[in-house]
């Protein structure tokens, strides 16, 4: 059985940083982009950031740019997001995604960032 389990969230002051695991168990996921997706309380999930299945290639939302790195240690099945200058506006649960045909999502991990 496939299991994606988010780790390291909680509450951190503005401009704090927290680092995010996602470890994936019950297959390998090296062949595949996996993502960290959030979703702020009334609003639609969103996409944050996405690493290839080599941990050459990255994307980032615009609106974390510059301040969260995606990556990723295969031997271990897990991806990670670092998070630094955090925001407000970053509260939110964020959800790890294995961006294969199944399209696996784990079960978040909330994020609260206190001004």
């Amino acid at each position: 059985q496939v299991q994606l389990v988010e780790s390291g969230g909680g509450l951190v002051q503005t401009g704090g940083s927290l680092r995010l695991s996602c470890a994936a168990s019950g297959r390998t996921f090296s062949s595949y982009s996996m993502g960290w997706f959030r979703q702020a309380p009334g609003k639609a999930r969103e996409f944050v950031a996405r690493i290839n299945w080599s941990g050459s290639s990255t994307n980032y939302a615009d609106s974390v740019k510059g301040r969260f790195i995606i990556s990723r240690d295969n031997a271990k099945n897990t991806v990670y997001l670092q998070m630094n200058s955090l925001k407000p506006e970053d509260t939110a649960v964020y959800y790890c995604n294995v961006m294969s045909p199944e399209n696996f999502w784990g079960r978040g991990t909330q994020v609260t960032v206190s001004s």
